[in-house]
């Protein structure tokens, strides 16, 4: 399994993750529950499913000609971008600190709730899309599979542990950003193989 495929998958899903509404909905969920470990454990639950379906989804699609693959990745990639890129310009993603009840709820709860709530956020998702792209467009599903639940869970890691710090001194327009460079870089890239292929 080359690991160049597990770093491309974490590259080009980590930093789609970062202003994604799941990072947001995993410090809300972190404030609310007070267990940041058992939040994590649910969306980490949640994410493996995703991936998983993605992964499959785009070993599918990997079986289609390689013009076809090329053109549905790219322009995954390209509308991966553009809503970033208006996310970014809107400001959207804030968090509201009267939205998050104070509560002591157990620790089952805090991994049901945080599960229940990523697994229906996630569907249709930009790094679902992201990570199914990149499965059409590898031999190493298991590697995409590996690199992108990586991400994923790092993200929900940063969220649980230091997410209300993060969004206090980084701007998420800031984050929608370099994401939508990145998704904007690989649809790009796509083309290019595509044409000189």
């Amino acid at each position: 399994m080359p690991i160049t495929d597990v770093l491309r998958a974490f590259a080009t899903v980590f930093p789609a993750e970062l202003p994604d509404k799941t990072m947001i909905a995993t410090v809300v969920l972190v404030a609310r529950f007070r267990r940041p470990l058992w939040v994590w454990v649910g969306a980490v639950a949640a994410f493996t499913i995703h991936v998983t379906i993605a992964v499959a989804a785009g070993s599918a699609i990997g079986l289609l000609p390689d013009a076809v693959v090329g053109t549905v990745v790219a322009v995954m990639f390209a509308a991966g971008a553009v809503v970033l890129f208006r996310s970014a310009r809107a400001g959207r993603d804030r968090i509201d600190d009267a939205a998050a009840p104070v509560t002591a709820p157990s620790a089952r709860a805090a991994v049901l709730g945080s599960f229940g709530l990523v697994v229906l956020a996630e569907w249709g998702d930009l790094t679902q899309l992201a990570t199914a792209g990149l499965a059409a467009r590898s031999d190493e599903p298991v590697a995409v599979w590996i690199g992108a639940l990586a991400a994923l869970a790092s993200v929900a890691a940063l969220a649980a542990t230091f997410g209300r710090q993060i969004v206090a001194r980084v701007p998420v327009h800031r984050i929608n950003y370099v994401a939508s460079g990145v998704f904007a870089s690989l649809a790009l890239w796509t083309v290019v193989e595509l044409v000189t292929a």
